[in-house]
């Protein structure tokens, strides 16, 4: 009932749409100062995340997030900095806009997560549990912004192959 609701309505819609323009700005606004103000680096912040990490009961609780900071990330600082700055900005122009949605929406997931792995807490369940709420419309998230033109295009593009092939394979036969 409340899936049908969230996938469906449009009243959901419009909820939807106030909801995805909040976190869009939240995104926004984070990326575009980290893009337009003083050089972002990442790269204290993974130190950081690396010798401070989420402890419980005196163990680490990611201790494989750990490691990919270590290994991986904190050695492609400058790399994770342009991510993160252009990749903040994009989820915000994403959901302001509402074109692809629900990727904006899961890409922002997957930032806060990450965040939330290296010990930073914040605004990130706030924005985790709006963005679910996102994902979970789908395509009614966007429906108020750009997916109404979008989504319809890119499936027609992608579905044209195969309703193309499928229809050469019973002339073939």
């Amino acid at each position: 009932m409340v899936m049908n609701f969230l996938r469906n309505h449009k009243v959901a819609a419009g909820i939807l749409t106030f909801l995805r323009v909040y976190l869009g700005w939240k995104w926004l606004t984070g990326g575009w100062g980290k893009i337009t103000g003083e050089p972002f680096s990442a790269a204290g912040y993974l130190n950081n995340a690396v010798a401070n990490p989420v402890v419980s009961h005196g163990e680490v609780v990611y201790p494989n997030y750990v490691s990919f900071l270590e290994k991986f990330a904190i050695p492609s600082a400058d790399i994770f900095s342009f991510m993160v700055a252009w990749g903040e900005f994009l989820v915000g122009l994403g959901l302001i806009l509402g074109v692809l949605t629900t990727y904006a929406a899961f890409f922002g997931v997957v930032m806060n997560f990450s965040f939330m792995f290296a010990g930073t807490i914040s605004t990130n369940p706030w924005m985790i549990l709006i963005a679910f709420f996102i994902l979970a419309a789908g395509y009614n998230a966007g429906r108020f912004g750009g997916d109404r033109w979008v989504m319809p295009y890119l499936k027609g593009l992608i579905f044209k192959n195969k309703v193309e092939a499928t229809n050469n394979k019973k002339f073939a036969a």
